[in-house]
């Protein structure tokens, strides 16, 4: 941050003697009493050493102007982070000052920065996400009314999710419950029972949404193969139950090493026609 022992430049009008407001960034000064301007480099000794410092303020404010994105909002930041720790390395009164603006300028990035990030990302339907940043800065433009549009995402997001709670709910209480069926002979009266909970349950996650849905999906997809062999093998073929539960998982493992196999020897053929 800037140094806040030194006091703010100030400069009298050559023609009224009131006070001299100075504009870093437009490059002039004026007098707050009668108005006259001067160019700022006439006024104060040595401007020049602080050219740099400004072009780089003024490229930061104007990748805030316009349509900012995500991208640019944090590279204003970064700019106006960077030009503050040149400002404190010359340790003025004006370099300073320049430092209160840039300060002021990575702040107004930040809320540009996560309020456009949060627009990005319900471009993407990434209503969560979106929502996450939006409220960092309430109150910020229309932060309010995308904040509101996301929510309307999310219910309808969540509406095209039943379908799929209910097919995820079932695969693993069907799992659990040819489990407890077979290996401790529980009753179909008590198995029964225990899916539905679990079904509902499940489907609940899974209609929520966030990480423990996908933690359900993938483990239902995961047994849906085996839990479909073994169902065929030992109620449809009538096998035992322990040859039915070595198939059901025993047939997709063996599956997938020999595509892997496949693949490879297929691979390795391609090349030698290549180098042949």
């Amino acid at each position: 941050m800037a140094d806040v022992g030194f006091a703010p430049v100030s400069l009298k009008c050559k023609v009224c003697g009131g006070d001299i407001v100075n504009n870093y960034l437009s490059g002039t000064c004026s007098c707050a009493n009668c108005g006259n301007k001067w160019s700022i480099e006439d006024v104060i000794p040595n401007y020049s050493k602080y050219s740099r410092i400004i072009t780089s303020i003024n490229k930061a404010h104007s990748l805030l102007e316009g349509n900012p994105k995500f991208a640019t909002s944090n590279e204003a930041k970064l700019l106006f982070k960077t030009t503050t720790v040149e400002c404190n390395g010359m340790n003025d009164a004006v370099s300073a000052e320049l430092a209160k603006l840039c300060h002021e300028g990575q702040a107004k990035a930040e809320k540009l920065a996560a309020y456009t990030k949060g627009k990005e990302l319900i471009e993407k339907k990434s209503y969560k996400s979106a929502m996450n940043e939006l409220k960092k800065n309430p109150g910020y433009r229309d932060t309010e009314q995308l904040i509101a549009q996301c929510e309307a995402g999310i219910k309808e997001e969540q509406k095209k999710q039943i379908p799929w709670a209910v097919v995820f709910s079932l695969i693993i209480p069907a799992t659990l419950g040819i489990y407890l069926y077979e290996k401790f002979g529980m009753p179909l009266g008590g198995v029964i029972p225990i899916c539905l909970v679990c079904s509902a349950g499940l489907g609940f996650l899974v209609y929520r949404g966030g990480g423990l849905a996908i933690a359900i999906k993938i483990v239902s997809v995961l047994l849906a193969v085996p839990l479909t062999i073994f169902a065929i093998l030992a109620y449809a073929c009538h096998l035992s139950t322990g040859l039915s539960v070595a198939i059901a998982i025993g047939a997709p493992i063996a599956i997938l090493i020999i595509a892997g196999i496949y693949d490879k020897l297929t691979s390795s053929g391609e090349r030698k026609k290549g180098n042949g």
